[in-house]
């Protein structure tokens, strides 16, 4: 849908506005609204925190854009000694500070509540519509960050809100462009939704393909047998099932303490084994010295060899290509390597990224807060091993099946990146009088 444009325009004078519309006026957020931050209760005393009635947020809730449900309750008595404060349902909070992209995030209160002292409340006057601020607001996230010193914990107060510069057309034409937008975001957001649900199901049916290749196999009419193991049930009557130590040796990285260089060998600890294969763009470099070091016993890194992470990110695995150039393990990673040439390393990498091992490791981690396996964890692993053609047979209809998935999920995330797009820009055009929607409200 396209939209028609205001008959003229006039410099505003602020950057982030540019042109605005000939009859809009430019307030300042000093005199359009009213600000306070919050305060956080003393933690030491439990008795604030314990059956409270008084909704608290803090910094995350801004995530939630509108807050219906407090991040916890605090007491009568916590908020009469603290510097907490009330906010009411209807205005706006801002994350003064917080984790990732937190700071700078705006939410608009459909309860009345109190918040942290890393929070401002924003009380909009009668001057300016509160939805319509808010998407203001909303529309200039990086420009407010960039303000405070962008990805920097804190840097954002009270003053600098209140030097923000705000379009005003008339009451009326505020509370339609809000409505516009509540309208046309909502659409934008199902359609959003609808997307990630799609990706949902390719993940699971990806997974669920996978999953019966590596244990029932291409052939529907082959001989099962009982595998002796209750969540993996029957396999074909010739497979092998056993540790993966039977079939692949499991070497751990040497715990040396490398030099790190600017221009050297590249290792490979955990982020380079995100993917399919090794990737060692961004890895840090070490010397000939510690290559040498870092290889023995059997560790340098072969084609066929596969990299398995076994910290923090565990379960991720990379593989080795015939031309790759020389590089060592680094730290959290252990070498993969078949003791039978014929068998597939493409097999292994899917029966790894497959339930099979996923559930072994969830088993594994339970109650775990440190993610991290180790060694003879991962050469204990039970895995199914079908005779090394039938490996390769499997290993090669799953590379087909699975491109189309990730081909299908590819076009999904396309798809909301393109409507994500769409959505920033039309709130910018419409809080900019860059398009006239009085007539579609």
């Amino acid at each position: 849908m396209s939209f028609p444009r205001y008959p003229e325009y006039k410099d505003s004078g602020v950057a982030w506005l540019g042109e605005v519309p000939g009859y809009w006026e430019v307030g300042s957020a000093r005199w359009l609204t009213r600000r306070y931050s919050g305060g956080t209760p003393d933690k030491t005393k439990l008795e604030y925190w314990e059956d409270g009635t008084i909704p608290w947020l803090n910094s995350g809730a801004v995530n939630d854009r509108l807050i219906t449900e407090p991040s916890t309750y605090i007491t009568d008595d916590a908020l009469a000694n603290s510097s907490a404060k009330w906010i009411p349902k209807g205005a706006l909070v801002m994350a003064l500070a917080g984790q990732g992209k937190t700071k700078g995030m705006v939410a608009q209160l459909g309860i009345p509540s109190t918040c942290n002292q890393s929070m401002a409340a924003i009380i909009p006057s009668n001057a300016i519509e509160a939805r319509f601020l808010f998407w203001w607001l909303d529309a200039n996230y990086q420009n407010i960050r960039n303000m405070a010193g962008g990805d920097l914990r804190d840097g954002l107060n009270l003053e600098l809100l209140g030097n923000i510069k705000c379009p005003m057309p008339s009451p009326s034409e505020q509370t339609q462009i809000a409505a516009f937008l509540d309208r046309e975001t909502e659409k934008i957001d199902e359609l959003v939704a609808e997307q990630r649900r799609l990706m949902a199901l390719l993940k699971e049916k990806r997974q669920a393909v996978i999953s019966h290749a590596v244990t029932r196999g291409l052939n529907p009419h082959a001989p099962m047998k009982p595998s002796g193991i209750e969540w993996l049930g029957d396999v074909p009557a010739h497979w092998e099932i056993g540790p993966l130590k039977r079939f692949w040796s499991v070497t751990d990285c040497k715990h040396v303490t490398a030099e790190f260089i600017d221009d050297g060998i590249p290792l490979a600890s955990i982020r380079e084994v995100q993917s399919r294969w090794v990737e060692l763009e961004g890895a840090k470099c070490t010397t000939e010295y510690f290559y040498e070091l870092l290889i023995e016993g059997g560790r340098q890194p072969l084609p066929g060899d596969l990299i398995f992470s076994r910290n923090a990110t565990v379960g991720e695995v990379a593989q080795v290509q015939a031309d790759h150039p020389r590089f060592a393990m680094g730290q959290d990673v252990v070498l993969l390597r078949k003791l039978s040439q014929g068998d597939s390393s493409d097999f292994l990498q899917h029966v790894i990224r497959s339930p099979i091992i996923i559930l072994q490791l969830a088993n594994m981690m339970i109650g775990s807060t440190f993610k991290r396996i180790n060694v003879e964890e991962i050469r204990s692993f039970i895995m199914p091993s079908p005779p090394p053609a039938e490996q390769a047979e499997i290993a090669t209809f799953l590379e087909d099946e699975v491109g189309r998935f990730d081909t299908l999920t590819t076009e999904a995330q396309r798809a909301i990146d393109l409507l994500q797009e769409r959505r920033t820009a039309l709130i910018s055009a419409a809080v900019t009088g860059q398009i006239d929607v009085r007539g579609v409200v």
